[in-house]
This record gives C-alpha cells, structure tokens and sequence, in this order.
C-alpha cells in the first residue's frame, strides 16, 4: 500500500535538496535570499520545510543552482505544489499558536512518537473535559469559542491513534502528571481511566516515571521524538515550553533526544506496572 505524503512532509523535503542545491553551489543563505529578494529567515523556513515557496522563487533557483534536468526541476515543482496544499487542521489556523501548525502536520504525517511529558498528559492522550482545563489555564487571553475550537483541533488530533494504520505512540509521563488534580476529581478521574484504555492499545507503550527515581536527563522539559515512513524524511525533535517552542533537525541533536528517551524509559515503570500504579491513583481520587 503506498504511503500518503502530506503537505508538511513535502516542504520539508523540498527545502531539503533546495538547501542542499544552495550549498552544493557554494551560496551562502544570506547571498541566496538577497538574490531571490527574500529575507534570510524566510529562506530558511522554506529550507527547513516550515513556508511553502512560490514558484516564481523556485524558478530562480533552477537558474541560480543550475538545475537544467526537465524531470528533476517538475519533480520539485510538483513537491512545491503539494506544499501548498492545506491539512484539515487549517481551519484551526485562528487558535494554532504560532507554527504550532507545522509540528500538528508532522504529528499527522508521521508513524512513530517517542514522547516524555513532566506536566501534563500528551495531547494525544487528553479527555475533551481535562484538556478544556488545561486550555482554559494556559490560553487565558482567549475566549469560550476559541478554546472550544482548540479542545476540538486536539480531539481531532487524536484519529491518528485510530484506524487501519494507527500511529504507534511511546509516552512516559513523569509521575507529578498523574498526581496533579486538573480539572477537579471528575475530571482526573476520566482522564486516567483514558490512559488504562490508551494503555491495553496494541500502538500505545504507556510508562510512568516515578519521583522515586530521582534525578532524571530530562529535568530541562517536555519533547517528542517524530519519525516517518520513508527512511529519507528524518526524525525531528519538539520541545515546547511558556517561552515557546522549537524543532531540532540536526542529527546530533535528534540522536541525543533518542538517547535521553531511552535512559528514561529504562528508568520508568514498566507498561504493566504502569497499569497498576495507574490503577492506584485513580482509586485514590476521591
């Protein structure tokens, strides 16, 4: 069965062989964007995948890169068409924060998360009821319509842990996530009733991270490790936090995440006693 390639995963390997056409040829970003007419940030998101470019700029690239192939130059026209075209969470765009759309496209188009979380439960894993507590709390300058229309994005999120090709999702969750009340007893009580039957998934690895085992190599935050289906699109890093939010390429940084990933996993509880301690706290909420 062929894979689906989405518009965020097309941009990104647009950008990449227009980046690496650039360096192949010895221009500097900075020389290229002034060529194009272009700010240096705005060659750089279209390099790393984050805007779609215009075709009028790519054709100043096959003059400028010397891209003279008739099949190579319509193979990257074709990816900067495709790059245009919209996910259905583009009718979000007034409550997406900033950019925040690029890693839900990545998230849609991808086929494996490695996800640690010290705050609260991940997205993907989120009741209607706990993530409206959480929105409420974090997106205060936002009214009642617009944070229903977030809890809705992120409820639509979640389809890609369903169907016939379900993305495979690994979350550790530090344990201070499940012993903080949000949203009151009801609510937390729905939400870790929502992680047992997350957990009993075929594509979900659920693990706690107890405060028992002290000091941790992720002690600086929150990420997500995102892999695709082709071997060429490479794995991307995101980290969020209240000053932002990032997206490391880099392999040494991707390979670094994955190795904090895999001291953490060794150090959390295993699946099944996960589903007990799980249990516990639940049975506690009172």
């Amino acid at each position: 069965m062929p894979v689906s390639i989405g518009p965020t995963v097309r941009r990104r390997r647009l950008g990449s062989e227009l980046r690496r056409l650039r360096e192949a040829h010895s221009f500097k970003l900075e020389e290229a964007a002034d060529r194009l007419g272009l700010a240096a940030s705005t060659l750089s998101r279209i390099e790393t995948g984050k805007a779609p470019t215009r075709t009028a700029y790519l054709m100043t690239m096959f003059e400028m890169y010397g891209v003279e192939d008739p099949g190579q130059r319509q193979v990257l026209v074709e990816m900067a068409r495709e790059g245009h075209r919209k996910g259905w969470w583009a009718v979000y765009d007034d409550v997406l924060p900033t950019g925040f759309d690029v890693y839900v496209g990545l998230e849609a188009e991808a086929s494996a998360l490695r996800v640690f979380e010290d705050q609260v439960v991940h997205g993907l894993l989120q009741t209607e009821g706990y993530a409206r507590t959480v929105m409420t709390s974090v997106r205060r300058w936002q009214d009642t319509r617009q944070i229903d229309r977030a809890v809705e994005l992120r409820m639509g999120r979640q389809r890609v842990l369903a169907g016939s090709d379900p993305l495979k999702l690994w979350c550790i969750l530090n344990e201070p996530v499940i012993s903080r009340m949000i949203g009151g007893p009801d609510v937390m009580r729905e939400q870790l009733a929502r992680l047992l039957e997350a957990s009993q998934q075929p594509n979900v690895t659920l693990q706690v991270l107890p405060l028992s085992s002290g000091v941790h190599p992720a002690l600086n935050g929150p990420f997500c490790i995102l892999e695709f289906p082709e071997r060429g699109d490479q794995d991307v890093v995101y980290t969020e936090g209240v000053a932002g939010h990032a997206y490391l390429e880099r392999d040494a940084e991707v390979r670094s995440c994955a190795e904090v990933f895999d001291l953490l996993r060794a150090a959390a509880l295993s699946p099944a006693d996960t589903v007990k301690f799980i249990d516990r706290m639940a049975g506690g909420i009172t």
